[in-house]
């Protein structure tokens, strides 16, 4: 059950719902507990979210920069601008220079870096917690005033042409891409690769990207997260100067923009084959289907299935496929879930000559756990595996503030580690297996890349 959004002394909860509203309004200021860490969350003039999580034991403090927008929201002849601006951002703004940026986070010790999706953006840093809010200047100041430099542009345009041309050489990163073309369409939003392809970042201008940059970068499209060593109040105080000083509205009674979930329609999807003839020791093979999009209340029900499926040395695809049958070195089932739409699929890397047996045997398994279930000792296995990667991964301060990003912009809703555990432990052999016959039942199209394909 969601739990009414508190407003008084930090309470303990199972499931909050994010609010969207101008500062001030009901349900935007929370006052949480969860397992000894204490998460604040605020809505400031201007729609700028701020959520925090003050873990005592920890040293380190990490903060990210959010923003609901990635590849999937480029306009026509802005392709690749996105993971553009996630480059451009590290190269020197109004008042800092590439070299200020780098040595800033040098002089404390820190790590810095970004990561571009095909839904959202994230600029972030690691830092001792005395030095959460010199960090949080330097990121404030980057996605604020970039200057996105004329000369600075071209540089990294040749940076980025080489990263493609990297992946262009790796049939696994090729097999990727097909993969994705594959489930969700050639040249859609989704299907095309976030950092765009060699034509369309040797052609997009600097103007194109500077208009990606300020129609989507805003006061009431950030999101600030911090996990550690942190200060609430501090952090707010500090990123309000910060925006201030940049000239974001700072003021302004505005509620952040709508998540993509709020507006994005559930579509299905036409899959279809791909096959890529690439010269190389190995095959790369998947077998893609619609899956459930990110929303979907069995995402519980899917990581356990996926981790049966294909998620250790001990799943069904590694068992069948490598230990029993020698035929990869590498086999797993995965999902990659957006707002609206979702993707399942199973890989494996083979000899080309074992290419059909392989499909063959994924299909195989993939079919046998629709018909006929799993066993209580499967279910068991996935859920302690599951557990104990959800678990660790909290003592890390980075995954905390991970966690909290990916809320506010992807989710609205943040649940307690008690009740994601609960959830997962609530999870069926017959829940399981009705995804398992659902997603089987539906069309179903392989990818294959290598030679002869």
């Amino acid at each position: 059950m969601t739990t009414p959004a508190p407003t008084g002394p930090e309470t303990s909860f199972a499931e909050v719902l994010l609010e969207r509203a101008p500062a001030g309004a009901p349900g935007t200021e929370l006052r949480l507990v969860d397992d000894g860490a204490a998460i604040r969350r605020s809505i400031l003039p201007g729609g700028v979210r701020v959520i925090t999580e003050h873990v005592p034991a920890l040293r380190s403090a990490s903060l990210g920069m959010w923003f609901g927008v990635g590849s999937r929201d480029e306009r026509a002849g802005q392709e690749g601008s996105t993971h553009f601006l996630e480059h451009l951002l590290f190269k020197g703004t109004v008042t800092r220079s590439a070299h200020d940026i780098a040595e800033a986070f040098d002089m404390i010790g820190g790590e810095s870096n970004a990561a571009t999706a095909k839904e959202h953006t994230s600029y972030y840093a690691r830092v001792l917690g005395p030095d959460d809010l010199t960090a949080l200047d330097v990121l404030a100041d980057m996605v604020t005033s970039s200057r996105l430099d004329p000369g600075e542009v071209e540089t990294e345009r040749g940076v980025i042409v080489s990263e493609l041309a990297d992946a262009a050489d790796d049939p696994a990163e090729i097999a990727q891409e097909a993969f994705a073309r594959a489930a969700f369409g050639d040249g859609t939003p989704l299907g095309r690769p976030i950092g765009g392809t060699y034509e369309t970042v040797s052609a997009v201008p600097r103007d194109a990207v500077w208009e990606h940059y300020q129609r989507t970068y805003a006061s009431d499209t950030l999101v600030v997260a911090a996990a550690g060593a942190v200060d609430h109040d501090e952090i707010c105080e500090r990123i309000t100067a910060d925006l201030a000083a940049a000239g974001w509205d700072t003021t302004g009674a505005v509620a952040p923009r709508p998540r993509r979930f709020e507006t994005e329609p559930v579509a299905a999807l036409t899959v279809q084959d791909i096959t890529v003839v690439r010269e190389a020791e190995q095959s790369h093979v998947y077998l893609a289907s619609q899956g459930i999009p990110a929303l979907d209340e069995r995402r519980w029900t899917m990581s356990v299935l996926t981790t049966i499926l294909g998620g250790g040395m001990s799943s069904r695809l590694f068992q069948e496929i490598r230990e029993k049958r020698g035929l990869a070195y590498s086999t797993y089932a995965f999902d990659t879930p957006y707002a609206g739409a979702g993707a399942f699929g199973l890989y494996a890397g083979c000899a080309p000559g074992d290419v059909d047996e392989v499909l063959a045997v994924m299909a195989g398994e993939f079919e046998s756990l629709a018909a006929d279930g799993v066993t209580a000792r499967e279910l068991e296995r996935a859920r302690g595996q599951i557990r104990g990667s959800m678990v660790l991964g909290g003592e890390d301060s980075l995954a905390r503030m991970g966690r909290l990003g990916r809320a506010e912009v992807v989710t609205g809703r943040l649940r307690s580690m008690e009740e994601n555990l609960r959830r997962l432990e609530a999870v069926t052999a017959d829940d399981v297996r009705a995804l398992a016959a659902q997603l089987a039942a539906q069309e179903r199209c392989r990818v294959v890349v290598g030679p002869g394909a």
